[in-house]
């Protein structure tokens, strides 16, 4: 039987992608930037974790919704920031509408409304 952490980590891991872009979105960025800025918005238990998000990443960048490019701070370690593309933004406004549709309907079924503010 699942747990609700459990849940809310299939949900999270499940909507990592758009919300990867969402950040993205706001500025370029590198993993550990990306990770903490999605744990810290979320305001919530679920933690966004490293092996969650690197393959991720990866699959973005392979996919050409994100580009990352190697940079070298002065007595820093070499880090991969991360940038949103056009065909990113693309990706993140449909991935957006098809969630709004999707919480309306679940949010229907299960008689959630939410009130604005």
């Amino acid at each position: 039987m699942e747990t609700p952490t459990d849940i809310g980590s299939d949900l999270l891991r499940g909507s990592t992608p758009s919300l990867v872009l969402a950040v993205l979105e706001e500025g370029p960025a590198h993993g550990y930037a990306i990770a903490k800025r999605i744990n810290e918005t979320a305001n919530s238990p679920l933690q966004l974790k490293q092996g969650t998000l690197y393959p991720v990443l990866h699959g973005l960048e392979r996919d050409g919704f994100v580009t990352g490019e190697w940079e070298h701070p002065e007595r820093e370690r070499p880090r991969k920031v991360y940038v949103i593309t056009p065909s990113g933004k693309a990706e993140l406004a449909r991935r957006t509408r098809e969630w709004k549709q999707f919480a309306a309907s679940v949010n229907t079924i299960l008689g959630v409304s939410f009130e604005p503010g």
